[in-house]
């Protein structure tokens, strides 16, 4: 009886879901390299803002994207029904009068 046969599991390797080294060391570089740009954000913005002030808000709205979420256009129907009761039209003769009409 040898080791492969059906049935037999080795236990050697990674258990399943596990990550490797390098990209956990990937992950956690991405990671500090993140929080660096996001502690000094506001800062960073700031200094773009005294350059180029319009460059400065297309940025902070492009970051907003990513904290406030957008909103769904909602369609509204409506029908309503209005009946014209009485119109009264009151003409001032002395006014024609005096304008030459």
């Amino acid at each position: 009886m040898g080791q492969f046969e059906p049935g037999h599991k080795l236990a050697k390797g990674r258990p399943k879901g596990a990550l490797n080294r390098s990209t956990e060391m990937m992950k956690l570089t991405m990671a500090r390299a993140a929080n660096r740009t996001l502690d000094n954000l506001s800062d960073d913005l700031e200094k773009i803002r005294k350059k180029d002030p319009e460059r400065a808000i297309e940025l902070a709205l492009k970051e907003m994207e990513y904290v406030l979420p957008k909103l769904s256009r909602t369609e509204m129907k409506a029908e309503i029904e209005q009946r014209v009761q009485q119109i009264s039209v009151n003409i001032n003769q002395k006014n024609i009068d005096e304008s030459g009409n």
